[in-house]
């Protein structure tokens, strides 16, 4: 049959089931598929997807090619896109969703009654779940508005029995506070918090209001308050649900903790794993949401993943059935068995998208799409060249996607060099009217133009000629998206106030004869006079006895491993030595520190001016709210650089605190008065975030942002370093590469180091000399002890960031030994909301071993493995690989302690942390936690630990 025009795609008529071919394995082509398809259909579209992560990829395309995806309500435009997303959780899990993810799913489920046109994307495993009552979410929805009567102790009640939380502050969905007459509640399903002002008993006003900054952002009239919890918590459905858990199981009321829970008024995690037993009714599923006119699209390899989660389902209950403090209730009374949902499935009209195969393929309507050709940009000759010639020869319109302004931007100035001069446009809307093809519709729109529309993968339509071309073609290795002063004197923690704060064999050190071990208080008689003394021993079993009162002589012992501290000899020289040798790097230390003062206080016009109006619309171009201590860090830094004296300060911050804003706020201030940036980076991987980040930022300002490390091809580096020497680069984003001696600058104003600790010696030592030249900004989650010290003393600046982003959960830590179910549920519950894993074995000598054994333990995983003694080079590319997604389980040493930012990893696993410090520990966990997902950090231990 003849290709259908995209924009009236053949749909089937009510009951009868159709296939779409010629449909390549793009989600971006599927996407535009269906939205055509919606706006020619009068019900609502059920888009099944085998996964959550899948299911998120769909959402982004769709409201993409729907005009939405920068709204914050799902009706703005013709065309509602919504997403009811999965809990992220195991079946029968132990922990409950993610309050953003619970406020989503009851989000949906109220607008579903009203929404009878749009697409409703759903994976298949949420689709198989029980829901509660149609009736339920509008039967606990209720309004407030201006002007009506609150009484406070009632309004707290209800919002208890409705499900929400009594905070101090509200930061989350279902969150509520009351200080005095203000009541600030955060609905499930609102995007930001509301601030309720009440005067005499009447609500006065109703504020929306940033949870961080509590700055109000805006007024309304009314509210809905949604249920915080797919089913009741009010005291009579909790004590509904009590007896129907005693009716069901035979259970002892005074150990089983679910019923203890319930008793106790609190909602335990995992809870949702008991849904039935809160209704008088039978739970539904969310076909019952569902108007008879709605339209199915399910592909049969996503029905087949239905067998697959119905077979963990299976599982998972074999593994809890037992447990008779918790008991759990059978498959069918939580979830549509893959038959029911069949069943369920053919009672609507259905599409299915097929491949050549398939056996309806003969009968299937062709919707024109097309494979879209790789054209990658090389990285020598003409980068651009093979682009240059597809554009000569196709016939039709090309739209290039980039994933951010900065990406927009890098891609418009390498085609530029080769001649391509693509035009800017704003998205889709702009570029697609034309989609029928006729003169009239495709008069005076771009053949070729660029935009930002951070798509999954590219396409060509057939008929009329129309590519889109995104970066998985264009870049196949893509990742997917006033001084103190210092008291002197000893410190305070090296002081021994209290005998009894030592433990007998502890070390100690003497100050005249070094390091013993202290063995306890003795009682001697010195001259016919009895008195205490500490008996301390020494090398070869020499004893000292201190007197009490020369206790201030004795200090404690602050070195590495105690255990093992090396005892010193009485009467001999290697003590006196070693604080010969320490005070000599004490002088040593202190010359150097007096140079660089002298040479910083001599070097004056360094001060950078800012013009406050420029300054403030480059900050608001920051997505997300500054936290408090982010403002006084870069408040902090603007204040430095403009003093006429180097700046030398020290930012310091856990990861994903928001360090890289600062130096992105100091790099732009450096920038416009004229002066250039260089932003100094351990490793290569380091560099391309940092690289990538500030091109983002500055995508919309007069800046030339270019980096320098290996990955860089030598032309591009001297064609850089050219730039850099002549001026025409205001920011270089580097490794050591930057220290080199062949590396000029024209006029370098602030120089920028991430992780100052990683760094060799020599590395270093340019950096004491830049100290005294240039304004210089450190950042580092983990301070070395002699740059903290400094910085303690006064010497160098400081500014902290302890606060975390809004809407950052605390990693939850679990200790144990090792256990095969329990790393495989860690590893399951990872991967099956479409997350990555660090595996941290630090053997080398038994990586691959462990491999082997994670491979038959958790075969659904895709296992990569890196570790320090691998070539650099190689290592490099396995960390690439799992920053874009070739595989999502790491299992690596401690290379990763300091690495790059991978939002998608939200699970490590530490094997023997025994052998761990408490710090090293700190910082591993670091590596996940940087989105909103909840992430989980498991410590193993041996059995005897």
């Amino acid at each position: 049959m003849a290709n259908p025009s995209l924009s009236t795609p053949t749909l089937p008529r009510p009951g009868q089931r159709r296939a779409w071919w010629r449909l390549p394995a793009s989600t971006s082509a599927l996407a535009l598929a269906l939205v055509q398809a919606a706006r020619g259909h009068r019900g609502l579209i059920l888009a099944v997807c085998p996964d959550s992560q899948s299911a998120h990829a769909l959402e982004n395309d769709l409201r993409i090619f729907a005009g939405n995806i920068f709204a914050g309500d799902i009706f703005a435009g013709d065309l509602p896109v919504l997403h009811f997303p999965d809990w992220e959780t195991l079946p029968y899990d132990l922990f409950s969703p993610h309050p953003d993810i619970i406020s989503q799913r009851i989000a949906t489920l109220s607008r579903l009654p009203a929404c009878r046109h749009g697409i409703l994307v759903v994976p298949v495993a949420t689709l198989m779940q029980r829901l509660p009552p149609v009736a339920f979410v509008a039967g606990q929805t209720f309004d407030w508005q201006v002007g009506d009567r609150l009484d406070l102790s009632q309004e707290r009640r209800r919002l208890d029995g409705a499900g929400y939380r009594l905070v101090q502050q509200v930061g989350d969905p279902g969150d509520f506070a009351i200080r005095g007459a203000l009541l600030d509640v955060f609905p499930m399903g609102a995007d930001t918090p509301y601030r309720i002002e009440l005067f005499d008993d009447s609500i006065e006003s109703i504020r929306c209001f940033d949870p961080e900054s509590q700055r109000s952002e805006g007024t309304r009239t009314v509210i809905s308050m949604l249920p915080a919890r797919e089913f009741p918590t009010d005291e009579a459905a909790l004590l509904a649900a009590r007896e129907r858990l005693r009716e069901q199981f035979a259970i002892d009321p005074r150990r089983c903790s679910i019923y203890l829970d319930l008793k106790a008024g609190v909602a335990p995690g995992g809870i949702e794993y008991y849904l039935p037993l809160f209704f008088d009714t039978p739970t539904v599923s969310l076909f019952d949401y569902l108007d008879a006119d709605a339209l199915a699209v399910i592909a049969e390899p996503t029905l087949a993943a239905a067998e697959t989660v119905w077979q963990q389902i299976g599982e998972r209950y074999q593994q809890r059935r037992h447990d008779i403090d918790r008991p759990v209730l059978a498959p069918d009374a939580l979830y549509l068995s893959p038959n029911h949902l069949r069943e369920q499935l053919n009672r609507l009209s259905r599409i299915e998208p097929c491949s050549e195969g398939h056996p309806r393929y003969n009968e299937a309507d062709p919707l024109g799409f097309a494979p879209a050709p790789r054209l990658p940009l090389a990285a020598k000759g003409e980068p651009a060249g093979a682009l240059k010639a597809f554009l000569a020869s196709y016939p039709g319109r090309v739209l290039l996607a980039a994933d951010s302004p900065g990406r927009r931007e890098a891609l418009s100035e390498l085609l530029d060099a080769d001649g391509i001069r693509p035009d800017p446009i704003a998205d889709w809307q702009q570029f697609g009217p034309g989609l029928a093809g006729s003169a009239a519709e495709t008069a005076g729109l771009p053949r070729w133009a660029i935009t930002v529309a951070p798509l999954e993968d590219g396409f060509a339509l057939i008929e009329p000629p129309l590519c889109l071309l995104t970066e998985r073609q264009l870049y196949p290795e893509r990742a997917s998206h006033g001084r103190r002063t210092r008291r002197v004197g000893r410190e305070p923690e090296a002081i021994i106030r209290d005998l009894t704060e030592i433990a007998e064999g502890a070390p100690i050190v003497h100050e005249a004869h070094g390091v013993g071990r202290y063995r306890g208080l003795v009682v001697l008689d010195a001259g016919g006079q009895p008195g205490e003394y500490l008996e301390i021993e020494y090398a070869r079993g020499d004893k000292l006895y201190v007197p009490v009162a020369q206790l201030h002589l004795v200090n404690r012992y602050t070195g590495a491993d105690p255990e093992h501290a090396p005892l010193h000899s009485l009467g001999g020289e290697a003590w006196s030595k070693a604080k010969r040798k320490a005070a000599e790097k004490v002088r040593d230390v202190a010359a150097e520190l007096l140079e660089i003062q002298a040479k910083r206080q001599a070097r004056k016009g360094l001060a950078l001016p800012v013009d406050r109006a420029v300054y403030e619309s480059f900050a608001a171009g920051f997505p997300f709210e500054e936290t408090p201590d982010q403002l006084a860090a870069i408040e902090g830094v603007i204040a430095d650089l403009g003093r006429e004296t180097p700046m030398d300060r020290l930012v310091c911050g856990d990861v994903g605190f928001g360090k890289t804003e600062v130096a992105v706020r100091a790099a732009f201030v450096a920038a416009m008065a004229g002066k250039q940036v260089a932003v100094l980076v351990p490793t290569t991987l380091l560099a391309q975030q940092h690289y990538r980040n500030f091109r983002d930022r500055f995508a919309d300002w007069p800046i030339r942002i270019e980096s320098l490390s290996r990955l860089r091809s030598p032309s591009e580096i001297k064609d850089s370093l050219g730039q850099l020497a002549d001026g025409r680069l205001d920011v270089i984003v580097g490794t050591h590469r930057l220290l080199q001696s062949d590396v000029a600058f024209r006029d370098l104003g602030l120089v920028i180091v991430d992780e100052e600790q990683r760094f060799g010696v020599r590395q270093k030592e340019r950096l004491k000399a830049l100290r005294a030249e240039v304004h210089l900004l450190t950042l580092t989650a983990t301070p070395i002890p002699r740059t903290l010290n400094m910085t303690m003393a006064g010497l160098r600046e400081l500014s902290l960031i302890a606060t975390p982003p809004a809407h950052r959960l605390a990693v939850k830590t679990f200790l144990s030994t090792w256990d095969d179910a329990l790393i495989r549920e860690a590893c399951l519950r990872e991967l099956g909301r479409g997350g990555q894993i660090y595996f941290l074995h630090n053997d080398v000598a038994s990586i691959k071993q462990m491999a082997r054994e994670l491979g038959q333990l958790v075969p659904e995983a895709r296992i990569g493995i890196g570790h320090g003694q691998m070539p650099e080079r190689e290592l490099e590319q396995v960390m690439l690989d799992f920053q874009r997604q070739r595989f999502n389980l790491l299992l690596c040493s401690t290379i990763i302690e300091s690495g790059i930012d991978i939002p998608n990893a939200n699970t490590i696993l530490i094997n023997r942390a025994d052998r761990f410090g408490l710090a090293q520990l700190h910082q591993l966990r670091g590596r996940v936690g940087r989105s909103h997902h909840r992430a989980y950090a498991y410590l193993l231990v041996p059995e005897t630990r």
